[in-house]
């Protein structure tokens, strides 16, 4: 039967709707199913961003399409820039479907919100009035605020704005010269998206993509491909130490590094977040190798931030700064998965079940086996009052 692109929206539609998010490459292969061409399936889903039936972001290097709820009223946006321009690019970034308000001074931004309480704001650091994280701040400790949702776009120095934006509760940071695109697809996904609230931390590639993922370990015969294991090590007792919120920081942070890092390394390297301390990476060794290079030099430079906001004093050692012996030590580690350990666990877990060659989506438990992370000190888990962070028996106590 021949498809075109009227026929196939509908189609597309419903199959987003029902499973709430759809990668690129399942909606290929369900229109590859249906004999439609990939060039109308591509000028098909553009009509249905434009309409704003749809919302895609590349989220773990993973392009992934949302359904967006239709909205009686239009969604309120403030935009806090100085720079007037830049404030207008802003606002076409965006484009329709919202009511937008521009704003160019801090303390005028601040008395917007209280007075207006809009559903989301974007906010530049460096203002006339009041400075941008003394905003987000203000907007988070209230409860008649703290649902607004923050969206930090900057050009100051993102090693140590990028962790306090987090750490004063903004929703995501953005480094200018921004993408416009990357906007956009965030304040429509945050604002509109259909099902369960968007999280930047725990919408990343669930366990479903990472079991695809897998699989293509186990079946590439290209050598350099391969799987491995991002750990924030200390974090049970950094939470432990300073609370569950401080550890959540922490994921969001090291999650954000990665996404930011992934804008650059190609479409080819995946990243998928294990619902603890440690998310699991596939992709060619040099970019990842690459990748791990970037994270661990960006993750210790913000680490003397992260003490301080803590109440740690650096140490004056004469060669570098060192902190109190009582600091809960936080730091990244990678550790390659050998394909013969992961053959060998999917292998047990397949007999178990009675499964010969593949079980579709393996579990966040099956799926920690295979990459030797069983004993977890951190689970994440979400429900109606967001994301929640439980810390394990092994933690240090304070």
């Amino acid at each position: 039967m021949d498809f075109n692109g009227n026929d196939i929206k509908s189609d597309l539609i419903s199959m987003i709707n029902d499973r709430q998010e759809v990668t690129y490459n399942e909606l290929m292969a369900f229109a590859s199913s249906l004999s439609v061409d990939e060039n109308v399936l591509k000028s098909s889903l553009s009509e249905l961003e434009s309409t704003n039936s749809i919302a895609s972001r590349n989220s773990g290097g993973i392009l992934t399409y949302y359904v967006l709820q239709n909205e009686p009223a239009l969604r309120r946006i403030v935009i806090v820039e100085d720079d007037k321009n830049i404030n207008k690019l802003m606002s076409l970034s965006i484009g329709k479907g919202f009511e937008i308000s521009q704003v160019y001074d801090g303390k005028e931004a601040l008395e917007k919100i209280k007075f207006e309480k809009p559903d989301l704001v974007i906010l530049d650091l460096m203002l006339p009035g009041l400075d941008g994280l003394e905003i987000c701040q203000t907007i988070k400790k209230s409860p008649n605020l703290s649902d607004i949702i923050v969206i930090i776009v900057s050009a100051m120095d993102a090693t140590s704005n990028r962790f306090k934006g987090i750490k004063y509760g903004a929703d995501y940071y953005i480094s200018k010269p921004f993408d416009p695109v990357e906007l956009r697809s965030l304040v429509t996904i945050f604002l509109r998206k259909k099902g369960k609230k968007f999280d930047p931390l725990v919408d990343l590639p669930n366990e479903g993509k990472i079991s695809d993922a897998v699989e293509r370990a186990v079946n590439e015969k290209d050598s350099s491909y391969t799987l491995v294991r991002l750990k924030v090590e200390g974090l049970a007792d950094f939470a432990n130490r300073f609370g569950t919120d401080s550890g959540i920081t922490i994921l969001r942070l090291v999650s954000q590094l990665l996404q930011d890092k992934l804008k650059n390394k190609g479409s080819d390297v995946f990243v998928g977040f294990l619902n603890g301390d440690d998310f699991v990476l596939g992709g060619n060794i040099e970019k990842l190798e690459k990748l791990e290079a970037d994270i661990k030099s960006e993750f210790g430079a913000v680490l003397p931030f992260i003490y301080q906001s803590e109440g740690y004093k650096p140490i004056e050692l004469g060669i570098e700064d060192r902190y109190g012996a009582d600091a809960p030590k936080l730091d990244i580690s990678f550790a390659t998965i050998e394909k013969n350990y992961v053959l060998e666990k999917r292998s047990e877990i397949l007999k178990s079940k009675g499964e010969k060659t593949s079980i579709g989506a393996y579990t966040y438990e099956e799926l920690r086996r295979m990459f030797g992370s069983e004993n977890l000190d951190i689970t994440i888990t979400r429900g109606q009052g967001g994301v929640r962070l439980s810390i394990g028996k092994n933690a240090k106590k304070y």
